[in-house]
């Protein structure tokens, strides 16, 4: 399974992409458990403060829930 590494603003990318569409952490998270990622409010979380590796099939479950392109994702680095 391939992980993206942490980065300084991938984080701080996930949680203004969640911001902008209006969505709490536990709206994205439930959204991500239907689309079948196990993943808990306290995983999704750290993701957005850098503490944790995020794995591509959750980047791209992401990229759909936030309607962006994966280039948002990445934005500053």
């Amino acid at each position: 399974m391939h992980k993206v590494r942490p980065d300084m603003d991938i984080g701080n990318n996930i949680r203004k992409l969640r911001k902008n569409r209006g969505l709490t952490q536990d709206q994205v998270v439930a959204k991500l458990q239907l689309a079948g990622l196990e993943i808990s409010r306290s995983v999704y979380s750290r993701y957005e403060i850098n503490r944790l590796n995020i794995r591509v099939s959750e980047l791209v479950a992401l990229q759909k829930i936030f309607a962006c392109q994966f280039n948002d994702f990445f934005e500053g680095l």
